[in-house]
């Protein structure tokens, strides 16, 4: 870990902090946190300074960025905010305690893999993807890029999950179905059969609860 670059948490919310817990389990040297809300800047996590919001990230390009922000559609403008000014680099970060088969499993730049989750074969994962706590991730599953996967998802194999789709804490989806780009999936939903584009499914087993605009 010594020539690997400091590292820059983009959010300072719960899940910003539960970062940096990961990424100091990691061994990676953090320069701190970038926040829009203002009156978090100048605050301390862990030592660790809130410096200042995310249009000045470019301040710190010789850094590692991770957008540590729960939800995909805000996570994706904020990347595409950065994007606008330069080219950040990303890390991808994968906790020492979850189970991840480096020669079968694939995972894009930006990406989180926090503790206790296990992914098994031939697995694709996009970029900027948050896999939660404690989740199951199974044979020849695709995450589209800014998907979130909160704790404890049980996915079986062959599911396709689309772009900036949000699977709820506690959520189960059955083998061989696909989640459209935009959706969410309730928490504690069991899902039986595919999903649309832009849709809200809720329920045991889920049922198409309203649509949803881009």
């Amino acid at each position: 870990m010594a020539d690997r670059k400091e590292l820059v948490i983009v959010g300072f919310s719960g899940f910003g902090r539960e970062v940096y817990l990961l990424a100091t389990r990691l061994g990676i040297k953090i320069r701190g946190f970038l926040d829009d809300n203002v009156d978090n800047h100048g605050k301390t996590y862990g030592n660790t300074v809130v410096l200042s919001s995310v249009d000045r990230w470019t301040d710190y390009s010789d850094c590692e960025f991770v957008v540590a922000i729960g939800n995909p559609r805000v996570r994706k403008r904020v990347i595409e905010a950065m994007e606008v000014r330069g080219r950040p680099s990303y890390a991808t970060l994968i906790d020492p305690a979850a189970i991840v088969h480096a020669e079968h499993v694939r995972i894009g730049n930006g990406s989180v893999i926090c503790a206790g989750t296990i992914c098994t074969v031939d697995i694709e994962i996009g970029d900027h993807v948050i896999v939660n706590i404690n989740c199951t991730v199974g044979h020849d599953t695709v995450i589209g890029d800014f998907s979130t996967v909160a704790p404890i998802v049980a996915i079986s194999g062959n599911v396709s999950i689309e772009e900036r789709v949000e699977v709820g804490t506690g959520a189960s989806i059955r083998q061989g179905i696909s989640i459209g780009a935009g959706s969410m999936l309730g928490m504690g939903s069991v899902l039986t059969k595919s999903m649309p584009a832009q849709t809200v499914y809720f329920g045991s087993p889920a049922k198409l609860i309203k649509n949803i605009s881009e």
